[in-house]
């Protein structure tokens, strides 16, 4: 195989990406038309109700973002000739038939055009409501599928899932596909289309029952959360990955398949630039608490490695093997992380977040530089919830004084006290099977892809998705933590 060719290879591909406002996606659409501006059209899927609101959302949710500045300095003028000639916006929804493309004239033409179809459409939040995330994460992959299928010049299928599909497993994870109905626990009975009727009824029941769209969200996120502990997931999240895998690898017939499963995707190590990051993800959300000073104990296994991949490494792992297995019978599932490899620990995170903020304090909206501790590692989750129930009880106390005698100084502190606890023990909950995780995720086939690639010409300057190139301390001192505090606080 010609890697060194891998750039070219792109050059005239068609290429349908669905969920297009995403992280992982905008990063992968700005390589492409960064390395390969020959490449032919891309198809970029979003929910819309119409063309113009699809245009729209692309231009102020992608090609609006900072990420594509290097590419607006490369094109000056012309970029946006160049963006409306290789980029066609596509309303549509992944949880729909037929990615919900009402346009027929456009369909068809799609069916005609489209060589490559990469999947990254997802909700990836841990406590989606299960309507919801049984539509994009586990019936969108099937809808994905079948669109595929139709496209007559179809060459690749990428579908991106996650590593974390393995729940709570200990030890060496491997890259082994799910078959219908495997289960993390050993329960019988998990059956697909029986969840969707499950799932359908429960929502019909709520609106006969004239409750409130909070009410009925709630109801929904619990019962996805119960049916995903019923079969040994942690969320309905990794839940409906892992469904949407099976359905993926049940139904793809003879269409080539490659299953990409990072691990937890940080902000970007080089490309287009280093420190680019959009929205919490994961523990980031965490960093932010504490450089505002708002956290000083967390619940952790301090031992435990955290594994991480930067998002344009996974991006380029997601190009090579595209490269790979175009054209390629079969299906092949990459894990691509760090933990084999790179790891690192928990307690080496609370290390480099600390010497950051000492070194570089946050300025609070008075102008004061916010002091942060050594945040306290409790691996005692019942001790620290004890902890945090009484902080809660007693805050909660407090404030009902301060509002008794009306003083509003009170009043306001300890509310924003109550508030942010509040939203810790939920940060807890969500992320306790990640932070006591204990298992490490084997990438034999992604080595063997990067020893292949290595060895046949492959560019590592502009595909290195190697995690033993990445200093964690220098990535996370001098790239990661400032990306966090200029994009998110």
């Amino acid at each position: 195989m010609d890697f060194d060719k891998t750039a070219e290879f792109l050059g005239n591909k068609t290429i349908l990406v669905t969920g297009a406002t995403g992280f992982i996606a905008k990063i992968l659409v700005e390589k492409i038309l960064r390395i390969q501006p020959n490449v032919g059209k891309l198809y970029l899927l979003v929910r819309a109700k119409d063309s113009e609101s699809a245009n729209v959302r692309i231009q102020d949710e992608v090609i609006g973002k900072e990420l594509f500045r290097i590419l607006k300095e490369t094109w000056r003028d012309n970029f946006e000739s160049f963006i409306s000639e290789k980029i066609a916006p596509v309303a549509g929804d992944t949880s729909s038939e037929n990615l919900g493309v009402v346009d027929d004239h456009l369909k068809m033409q799609m069916f005609k055009d489209v060589d490559i179809v990469i999947n990254v459409a997802a909700t990836t939040k841990f406590d989606e409501r299960y309507d919801v995330a049984l539509g994009v994460n586990t019936m969108g992959p099937l809808h994905v599928v079948n669109f595929a299928k139709k496209c007559v010049n179809i060459k690749l299928l990428i579908h991106v899932s996650t590593a974390y599909v393995c729940g709570e497993k200990t030890g060496l994870i491997s890259e082994t596909p799910y078959s219908m109905g495997e289960t993390l626990n050993g329960v019988l009975g998990l059956d697909i289309d029986n969840e969707k009727k499950l799932v359908d009824q429960l929502l019909n029941n709520l609106k006969t029952r004239e409750l409130s769209e909070k009410a009925i969200r709630q109801i929904l996120k619990d019962f996805g959360k119960q049916r995903a502990e019923l079969y040994g997931w942690p969320n309905t999240y990794v839940f409906t990955k892992a469904m949407g895998e099976m359905l993926v690898g049940k139904f793809r017939g003879n269409l080539p398949v490659v299953t990409m499963r990072p691990t937890i995707v940080c902000s970007t190590y080089k490309e287009p630039f280093p420190g680019w990051v959009e929205g919490c993800r994961t523990l980031d959300s965490v960093a932010v608490i504490y450089g505002k000073g708002h956290l000083s104990m967390f619940l952790a296994d301090g031992t435990s490695v955290f594994d991480l991949i930067p998002a344009d490494m996974f991006v380029n792992s997601m190009i090579v093997a595209m490269k790979a297995h175009v054209n390629q019978a079969g299906m092949r599932i990459y894990q691509v992380g760090c933990s084999y490899r790179n790891p690192v620990t928990f307690n080496e995170l609370r290390e480099f977040h600390f010497n950051y903020f000492t070194k570089n304090p946050w300025s609070n909206n008075k102008g004061n530089a916010v002091e942060v501790r050594k945040l306290l590692v409790l691996s005692n989750i019942v001790i620290f919830k004890v902890i945090l129930i009484l902080w809660i009880f007693l805050v909660g106390k407090v404030l009902n004084l301060a509002n008794c005698i009306g003083s509003r100084d009170i009043q306001q502190v300890f509310a924003n006290t109550h508030k942010k606890l509040k939203i810790i023990m939920k940060l807890v909950e969500l992320y306790r099977p990640y932070v006591f995780f204990k298992g490490i995720f084997v990438d034999s086939n992604t080595e063997n892809l990067r020893m292949i690639a290595r060895e046949n010409g492959l560019d590592e300057d502009v595909f290195n998705f190697d995690p033993m190139s990445i200093n964690w301390k220098d990535f996370f001192i001098n790239v990661h933590i400032p990306a966090i505090v200029k994009y998110l606080f």
